[in-house]
């Protein structure tokens, strides 16, 4: 799949089903891939992180989480629609649904012990057939710590086809690329709050605000002393790659 410029880095157009698809010949062909994506706060931290920029260097598959992406993306004069808009919200229960299909082990590495627990439970309730095993994120992440070095020997021990590491950003990005070497798995996604979410834990937006792009509202109404410099002052330091690429463009 072609991929596009974006202000120093680089997105996908893919769609649900297309990314869904991917995950089924990665694992047929047996490879170990990094599945990232990038919204706004990714593209500051991009811009503002060498570590994290450096992991997006070395990654395939970005694919696009959040509708400003795709209107910044069709300034650039880049086709993207609505459909290249895949966020874990929405695109989690097509990941389960092809891992029961094809009896497929899935490992989630991430949120609080006690959201995570909840969480599992209301996935085993939803999926029974799953086959899903979870780890808190609430560990010393350092690569030579004794305690990673024993997340990473559950993980590899577990048959884990898909790993999602929901540590949030920049942490779980990060992680994987000090353990990458070190993982058995054929796919790697970062991805987030989604347990967190699936657990009632954090409020899931309506899904009609995602789809307009106004998602970002209801979290900033919802948690605004934790979101407010995210989606309200990091967008600003965007402005000058953006313009930098349009007049490039021009």
């Amino acid at each position: 799949m072609e991929c596009y410029p974006f202000l120093g880095t680089r997105i996908c157009p893919f769609t649900q089903e297309s990314l869904t698809a991917l995950l089924g010949e990665i694992i047929e062909r047996n490879e170990k891939q990094i599945i990232a994506n990038h919204n706004l706060h990714s593209l500051y931290l991009f811009n503002k992180d060498k570590k994290f920029k450096k992991f997006f260097s070395q990654v395939k598959h970005i694919h696009i989480d959040g509708m400003p992406i795709v209107y910044l993306g069709r300034l650039l004069g880049y086709p993207l629609v609505r459909d290249n808009r895949i966020t874990y919200l929405d695109w989690c229960d097509d990941i389960f649904k092809l891992a029961i299909k094809k009896n497929l082990r899935i490992f989630y590495l991430g949120s609080t012990p006690e959201s995570g627990s909840t969480g599992l439970k209301v996935l085993k309730n939803k999926y029974p057939l799953l086959e899903i095993e979870w780890h808190h994120g609430f560990f010393d992440a350092n690569k030579t710590t004794r305690e990673n070095n024993k997340i990473i020997k559950l993980i590899n021990s577990s048959s884990t086809s898909i790993l999602m590491v929901g540590m949030g950003m920049p942490r779980q990005e990060c992680w994987i690329m000090d353990n990458f070497n070190d993982l058995q798995v054929n796919i790697i996604l970062p991805c987030g709050a989604c347990l967190d979410y699936l657990a009632g834990t954090i409020k899931t937006p309506p899904r009609w605000m995602g789809r307009i792009g106004l998602e970002w509202l209801y979290r900033l109404f919802v948690e605004p002393q934790r979101l407010w410099k995210r989606y309200l002052v990091e967008p600003i330091f965007l402005c000058k790659p953006l313009l930098a690429q349009l007049l490039k463009r021009n």
